[in-house]
């Protein structure tokens, strides 16, 4: 006895294809954008869809305009910054040494009356 499928050349999930089976395709519109890179990506969206200005690329990562000539440039992201890099916004040398000053006097004082 063959062991195997029923129908011969069948499998599950398969049925016939076409929009005959699945209906009309919605109307699209496929927009190129085009990263600083050179690279090119054409998304398709809906006919009614609101279009983005911008599109991430898919092959670097980086923004991508519809303007061949002229494309999107990378926001500039600032580092990480530090506790103490925005306390030295906040503060000039002149008053951290006082604050320093200040808690220092206050530890020595706290250490001398226990």
């Amino acid at each position: 006895m063959a062991s195997g499928s029923a129908i011969r050349g069948s499998r599950v999930g398969a049925g016939p294809m076409g929009e005959a089976v699945r209906g009309e395709a919605a109307p699209r519109i496929y927009l190129p954008f085009y990263c600083a890179a050179g690279h090119e990506t054409t998304p398709s969206f809906a006919h009614d869809a609101d279009l983005p200005e911008e599109w991430d690329c898919p092959k670097c990562g980086l923004p991508a305009g519809t303007d061949k000539e002229n494309p999107p440039v990378l926001a500039k992201t600032e580092p990480y910054k530090t506790h103490l890099a925005y306390v030295k916004e906040r503060r000039n040398n002149k008053d951290g040494k006082g604050i320093l000053d200040e808690a220092l006097a206050n530890l020595r004082g706290k250490k001398k009356s226990s």
